[in-house]
């Protein structure tokens, strides 16, 4: 009778512990999830509980996810803490409540880069320079900049009173701001050049980027532009709808744009244009660079697939992919790498972080401190235009003529590496000195020279920045340091077209498109004119 009863018993025992013992042993571990998450889970209570210093288990969490995502081998998918993510959605949006004011940690205060234009900051006379002495009645010296930055938004309608430092002004001067909804610009400025060339820089991909480019355009041909010179160097990209619609006001419904693929068939989607060409045979020359990625990328391959652009400058950044962003717990995010992205030829421009490599000896400086390559065609596939143009894909989008920005001499490329070294001390110098030279100036305009002697009074500002260099090193990076400290002076006495006006003369590459706009009345003249080019556009190494 026992025999009948422990029986059954001793066999459910064994079974349960074998078959255990044969679910961890027996089966691959990597792909039994329940098993890596109970493991994972009691290697942090152990460390918790039993390591010999006190550890932090959020922190234990957060290195988890890291390790998770570096593992991906993916540059471009992260973890977004919740206040990461609020910096990412004003960049993409464009918009939040606050005093319009751009501020940094600069010698040891939270300093009033420049004010936003149109914001309540400005309007209330804060200016660049200006060092946050309280705000609220809390002692600004005592904060970073993101606790300031946390204590200047607010709802709009709403008041926040501060009290400002001022080169000068022995006193803090006080304000009292109501915040409102500011809107940054995608579009800074519009211009119209020379030969009624018009000039639109778009800085980046946001929510209302395809508003403020046909705004521009718009605003532009009232007063009788023939062309149009789009700037997308230094554009980082954004919203891939943002980029289709910038793309769609230059080409006629059912265009396409872009197709992106991600693993699974429902997962890929082609986009085409879906509006008339609002600017019907209108020459449009883009700039590009190694800085313009993602959505710029997008605008300008299928501009350039289509013939209905031309591309002049340096190949682009190659970020070929398709970012989502996936809401967790507690307000993070997870921005995750989901597709990839192919021109309408069917052009993929990925350029993978291994394929990016380092700096060879062959690559040299622009006069701002970018890196310039030499264009390389080798084993890149190639594809043709609407028109029949040769077009290559893999590694960036390739301009159809190649144009460097004017570059440094090895000799003065050894100075400007010192300089770099103390970049952050050097910024700083600039931004003081600048400010300093404008109140000094006061009828300053665009098209100043700066004097020997006053790159002699700056040269004797490093040290005190701790970015001191000998003086042949500083006269070494002379064309370099005068580039830069005349472009920080413009910039914080007229903002961003002051700027472009102050150093319009040594851009090569707007030279360039200016003049191949020059006589050409429609974009088929603009594409047959650079064709006749195209043979020395982009010479093979």
């Amino acid at each position: 009778m026992k025999r009948s009863v422990v029986a059954p018993i001793l066999v459910v025992v064994f079974s349960v512990v074998t078959g255990g013992w044969l679910l961890q042993q027996g089966v691959d571990r990597a792909e039994n999830v329940y098993v890596r998450v109970r493991v994972f889970q009691e290697v942090v209570d152990r460390v918790q509980s039993s390591f010999v210093d006190e550890v932090d288990p959020a922190r234990l969490y957060d290195s988890a996810i890291d390790g998770l995502i570096r593992d991906l081998g993916d540059p471009h998918s992260s973890f977004l803490p919740a206040r990461e993510y609020e910096d990412l959605r004003i960049r993409t949006e464009g918009e939040y409540g606050g005093v319009g004011l751009e501020v940094t940690d600069r010698n040891d205060h939270v300093t009033v880069v420049s004010p936003i234009p149109g914001g309540p900051g400005g309007r209330m006379g804060i200016r660049a320079g200006d060092q946050f002495y309280e705000i609220e009645g809390v002692r600004a010296d005592t904060m970073v900049t993101d606790q300031a930055v946390e204590l200047l938004r607010g709802r709009p309608g709403t008041e926040v009173s501060v009290r400002m430092l001022r080169p000068g002004v022995e006193e803090p001067i006080e304000f009292t701001i109501t915040r409102e909804v500011i809107r940054l610009m995608a579009v800074p400025f519009a211009e119209m050049l020379d030969e009624a060339i018009g000039y639109i820089p778009l800085q980046t991909v946001r929510e209302t980027s395809a508003e403020e480019v046909r705004a521009a355009v718009d605003s532009l041909r009232e007063v009788g532009i023939r062309g149009v010179v789009l700037d997308l160097r230094g554009n980082p990209g954004g919203l891939l709808d943002q980029g289709i619609a910038v793309t769609d006001l230059f080409l006629e419904p059912g265009r396409g744009i872009v197709e992106t693929r991600g693993r699974g068939p429902n997962q890929s989607e082609s986009y085409a244009a879906s509006t008339p060409d609002r600017y019907p045979g209108l020459p449009v020359v883009v700039l590009i660079d190694g800085t313009s990625a993602s959505a710029a990328e997008i605008i300008a391959g299928a501009l350039q697939d289509h013939d209905r652009a031309v591309l002049i400058g340096e190949t682009t950044f190659g970020k070929g992919s398709v970012q989502s962003l996936f809401r967790l717990t507690g307000g993070d995010v997870l921005r995750l790498t989901t597709a990839k992205w192919y021109t309408p030829v069917g052009r993929s421009i990925d350029l993978d972080a291994v394929a990016r490599g380092g700096v060879e000896p062959s690559h040299t400086l622009s006069i701002s401190g970018q890196l310039v390559q030499p264009v390389d065609l080798e084993g890149r596939p190639e594809f043709r235009s609407e028109s029949g143009r040769l077009l290559y894909g893999g590694g960036g989008i390739t301009p159809d003529l190649y144009v460097t920005p004017e570059t440094l001499a090895p000799r003065e490329i050894s100075g400007v590496q010192r300089l770099f070294a103390r970049a952050g001390g050097f910024s700083l110098a600039l931004f003081n000195f600048a400010v300093e030279y404008i109140a000094d100036h006061p009828g300053l305009e665009p098209g100043f020279t700066l004097t020997d002697a006053d790159l002699e009074a700056f040269f004797a500002t490093l040290s005190d920045f701790g970015a001191a260099v000998d003086r042949e090193e500083f006269d070494g990076a002379e064309r370099f340091v005068r580039f830069h400290l005349e472009g920080e002076i413009a910039l914080q006495a007229w903002g961003q077209s002051g700027q472009f006006h102050q150093l319009r003369d040594r851009d090569r590459q707007l030279s360039r498109a200016l003049e191949i706009l020059t006589g050409v009345h429609s974009s088929d003249e603009l594409i047959a004119e650079v064709a006749l080019e195209e043979p020395d556009a982009a010479p093979r190494p």
